[in-house]
């Protein structure tokens, strides 16, 4: 009896081992689409009155949480039955992420509307509720295409692994993803508001408090212009791996280049030639739904 326990308790350990070790490398492996992940929900999540930002960013945690449940078991049935198409939807996913990045690039050079906080205090209550409604159905979209691509190449870094590893490994991947992406969002974008309270604490001008309160208030647009960036490059990085990893001609092509170089430049090359033909996809389908 003694010795079956004992047998069980290094299989545990064993099995953390395990889990402890991928995770890190899966934590490595999707590094950079966790910061696209940051980078994207602080945008999506800025914008709003001051009192509707953190309620906003709550209805898109929850559907967050509500996308990591569809997909988890749906990956890891597909890894145990079906494999392949893990592969294909990883290379789908590299696409979109290349059009993404290619289309943020693409509006920084050509001018376009922005929407101004200003503007959304003039609209009624009803109209408002309206606009948060079609952000957060934005932003849980973009966030479930995102944590399709967490999930893929978390579950490819164990694809040699046990089950029972692949599940653990992936499940915490998934909920750091969550809670550790949307909680850092939640600090960035209530850092206005803790340096107005800052700047608020007390009746001294230019004391140590005001000071910090007066670089959090203008550091965060410059925060969130930075994560954009970063964002940018990361979505780049990203499809330009998966695209090298996976499809053995575009890694004979850059196979001579420094490895994240060439990860860039085939996100960038394949974003350029990507972007103009979901464009016109994007035209033909307004004109035909307009019909």
């Amino acid at each position: 009896m003694a010795s079956g326990i004992f047998a069980l308790l290094d299989d545990i350990a064993t099995l953390m081992d395990d889990v402890a070790t991928m995770g890190k490398v899966a934590g490595k492996k999707t590094a950079g689409i966790l910061g696209d992940d940051l980078a994207v929900n602080a945008e999506k999540a800025s914008g709003f009155l001051s009192d509707r930002e953190l309620p906003v960013l709550w209805a898109i945690t929850k559907g967050s949480l509500l996308n990591k449940l569809i997909i988890l078991p749906i990956a890891f049935l597909l890894s145990a039955f079906v494999p392949v198409v893990i592969k294909v939807i990883l290379i789908i996913g590299g696409v979109y992420l290349a059009y993404e990045g290619a289309e943020k690039i693409y509006e920084y050079f050509v001018p376009h509307p922005h929407e101004d906080v200003h503007e959304l205090e003039d609209l009624s209550r009803e109209d408002m509720l309206e606009h948060e409604k079609k952000k957060i159905k934005s932003a849980i979209l973009t966030d479930f295409i995102l944590s399709v691509e967490i999930v893929i190449i978390a579950l490819g870094t164990v694809a040699d692994e046990a089950l029972s590893t692949k599940i653990i490994v992936v499940s915490i991947i998934a909920i750091i993803a969550t809670i550790g992406v949307y909680g850092i969002v939640a600090l960035i974008v209530r850092m206005d508001e803790f340096g107005l309270k800052l700047i608020n604490l007390n009746e001294q001008d230019d004391s140590f408090s005001d000071k910090v309160g007066k670089i959090l208030v203008n550091a965060l647009p410059w925060v969130i212009k930075a994560l954009g960036i970063i964002g940018t490059i990361a979505l780049l990085l990203v499809s330009g791996g998966i695209f090298v990893h996976n499809l053995h001609f575009v890694h004979e092509l850059v196979h001579s280049l420094p490895s994240m170089l060439g990860e860039f430049l085939t996100g960038v090359v394949a974003g350029a030639l990507i972007l103009p033909i979901i464009n016109l996809l994007k035209k033909a389908w307004k004109n035909i739904f307009k019909k």
